[in-house]
């Protein structure tokens, strides 16, 4: 596991936050391990969750329709990415 950036740690302490995942310790998200499926285990439901979360802590909306969305949301380490280039707070 590769460590986390202080934009990451931010991120993934939202994550667990927002999603109320009681037995995740952001420090122990992998920034390169996929937050969907066999990786953090996450679904659409959580999507959209973390996707209105981000939306009001970095004032930029994610959208549903947007084809890049599997790579946005592949990892902990592309999504921090993401924000920190459109982030508007």
């Amino acid at each position: 596991m590769s460590a986390q950036t202080p934009a990451q740690a931010e991120l993934a302490s939202l994550l667990v936050d927002t999603l109320n995942l009681e037995d995740v310790s952001a420090a122990d998200i992998d920034p390169g391990a996929p937050l969907f499926g066999d990786g953090l285990g996450l679904d659409s439901i959580d999507a959209l969750e973390l996707a209105l979360a981000i939306s009001k802590t970095y004032g930029f909306q994610l959208r549903s329709d947007n084809e890049d969305n599997r790579r946005i949301f592949g990892s902990l380490a592309a999504l921090s990415e993401h924000i920190e280039q459109n982030r508007t707070v």
